[in-house]
Formats: C-alpha cells, sequence, structure tokens
C-alpha cells in the first residue's frame, strides 16, 4: 500500500512557476513509476509526465515539453513537477499516481494508488 500527498499548488500569474511535490508513504519508494495527471471539470484526465522506477524513461506530454521537469528523489520518497512559463490553459487539479515497477506509463489505468491532488491556477 502507498499512500500519496500532493503539495505546492497555488494560483500563479502567467508565465510563472510552480514547483509541486508528491509524498510516498513505504520504504519501497524506488520501486514504483510516478506520474502526474492533471483533470478540469468536463475534461479526461491528462498524463503530464511520468517517470518509470529506474529513472531511464520519462514522459511528457506534448503540451508540456519544455515547461514541466519531473524529477524523483528516492531518498526523500518524493517526486516533483517543476513548472515553469505557466499558462491559463494549466489551471487543473494536478494528482500524483503511482504504478509498481511501471515503465513510466501515460495511461491512467497502469496506475494503482493516487492522490487527492492539488490544486493549480494559472490567471491570465
Amino acid at each position: 500500500q502507498v499512500q500519496l500527498v500532493e503539495s505546492g499548488g497555488g494560483l500563479v500569474q502567467s508565465g510563472g512557476s510552480l514547483r509541486l511535490s508528491c509524498a510516498a508513504s513505504g520504504r519501497t519508494f524506488n520501486r514504483y513509476a510516478m506520474a502526474w495527471f492533471r483533470q478540469t471539470p468536463g475534461k479526461e484526465r491528462e498524463c503530464v509526465a511520468a517517470i518509470s522506477w529506474s529513472s531511464g524513461r520519462i514522459y511528457y506530454a506534448d503540451s508540456v515539453k519544455g515547461r514541466f521537469t519531473i524529477s524523483r528523489d528516492n531518498a526523500k520518497n518524493t517526486v516533483y513537477l517543476q513548472m515553469n512559463s505557466l499558462k491559463p490553459e494549466d489551471t487543473a487539479t494536478y494528482s500524483c499516481a503511482a504504478d509498481e515497477l511501471g515503465s513510466g506509463s501515460s495511461r491512467s489505468r497502469e496506475y494503482d494508488y493516487w492522490g487527492q491532488g492539488t490544486q493549480v491556477t494559472v490567471s491570465s
């Protein structure tokens, strides 16, 4: 069982930056692929970034490439999402997810554990 807790969301102006953190419980964090998904009302959940358990594979959605960076610190059981050059269309609830021994898939059905989410609002 893995519990995930996100933090770092908030209100930021267009062009600004935020760093989201997702802290995981348990002693086997390094066995899990981690991903960040976002969702807005009326839209499908979208994977914005994912990192495999070995950090050997990283995925970014086209909409965030060059602006967002996913990273993980296995010593701290934490995965991060650095978001730069934020746009109003990045406004969403961002959730982290974990997939044991995963390859860093962008498909939500691959992930077994989910956090509650943190709201990111980008004003124009």
